[in-house]
């Protein structure tokens, strides 16, 4: 089985799929962080972002492993874990430039599908473009001001400029980010983190042996 959560930026992606895995008792794949990691090194080598081909080549030549756990993903490059320098807004910034790059998405896809199944994947086109064939289908939803006070909780930065760059952002995943025909729209803004986890579990197809 292989349960996909697509939506948009800080609607609780990762939260989400994190809970729904751990009730299914299976791991949770975390495609976002493959793309921070990727705006991260490029960053740090002085890569420009926009240069699809300066980018895998660096990429190539230190290859990333994504470890994907039900508890919470990691990334790393040969001993070095990249994942608690992957949430800042220097790469917030820059990671809809990268995820943009149809080059850099192809080698992204190419990771996650050579996991295994069962899994829950989150991110921004899992179930219109990198596991189509998935049982269930969702996609979270909610609004930029409900969204910015949730990630302001997270980081001291002020809810307004939050907003400002969710909206932003929006605009610039429009071509990444929309539901799949047949997934399930939820509007997490009225609801918990628990709640939106029963709802989903709730849809779910019974697993079978």
């Amino acid at each position: 089985m292989i349960v996909t959560i697509d939506g948009v930026a800080a609607s609780g992606k990762s939260s989400v799929a994190s809970g729904v895995a751990r009730a299914l008792g299976i791991p949770y794949v975390s495609s976002g962080l493959l793309y921070r990691a990727a705006t991260q090194l490029g960053r740090e080598a002085g890569v420009r972002l926009g240069d699809a081909a300066a980018l895998l080549t660096h990429l190539r030549a230190r290859p990333l492993r994504l470890e994907a756990l039900p508890e919470g993903n990691r990334v790393w490059q040969g001993e070095r874990d990249l994942t608690d320098e992957l949430h800042s807004s220097q790469v917030d910034a820059g990671v809809s430039v990268v995820a943009a790059l149809p080059e850099v998405r192809a080698w992204v896809d190419d990771q996650l599908r050579a996991l295994p199944a069962p899994f829950v994947a989150e991110g921004r086109d899992m179930g219109t473009n990198v596991f189509p064939q998935a049982r269930a289908k969702f996609y979270l939803t909610a609004s930029a001001r409900v969204r910015a006070e949730r990630r302001s909780q997270e980081r001291p930065e002020d809810v307004d400029a939050v907003e400002a760059a969710l909206i932003e952002r929006d605009r610039r995943d429009a071509g990444q980010s929309a539901p799949a025909p047949d997934a399930h729209v939820i509007d997490t803004g009225p609801l918990t983190l628990e709640g939106v986890i029963e709802t989903i579990l709730q849809v779910l197809p019974t697993p079978t042996a």
